[in-house]
């Protein structure tokens, strides 16, 4: 079953969880602040490797706008931290092992590939507010300019 999206406007789902290295992150510590949630598949993988470093990448001018930066995968700790380490990224990879995040962000759903149809996290990004709504939602990304895109987002609608 594919779950549904927050509107841009409602309440962002609440979360909690442990990062690559073991710290707890929840969305209401970040309360006051721009939150770029970030979605993607699997660490290492040519399209989220792609993504995350174009992330990394804009992550300085994406702080400048005041923003946090966090990615979300199913993964395991462990595989969260090689993935940052080998390529420097400098955010926290939230661990989503039961998929309860994505779930409740409408980031999980059918895909399809080489023929066979599975569930799994699907690309997209939220941008919450610093009062907890979301702001802006993209359900389909293109990885290899997307930091750059929410990037441009942040600088026409966020107010320092």
């Amino acid at each position: 079953m594919t779950e549904t999206m927050p509107a841009e406007g409602e309440a962002a789902p609440s979360f909690q969880a442990q990062d690559q290295q073991g710290n707890t992150v929840s969305l209401k510590e970040l309360d006051g602040r721009w939150v770029v949630l970030y979605f993607y598949p699997k660490d290492d993988t040519p399209g989220c490797t792609k993504e995350a470093c174009n992330f990394r990448d804009n992550h300085g001018a994406l702080q400048g706008q005041g923003a946090v930066v966090l990615g979300v995968s199913g993964g395991t700790e462990r595989s969260h931290a090689k993935f940052a380490e080998k390529y420097e990224l400098p955010f926290p990879l939230l661990v989503d092992a039961d998929n309860s995040i994505a779930r409740a962000y409408g980031a999980w759903g059918k895909k399809k590939m080489f023929g066979k149809e599975y569930e799994g996290i699907t690309r997209s990004t939220f941008v919450i507010d610093p009062q907890g709504k979301v702001a802006k939602a993209w359900p389909k990304v293109k990885p290899d300019q997307h930091g750059e895109e929410v990037l441009n987002w942040l600088r026409t609608n966020a107010s320092n």
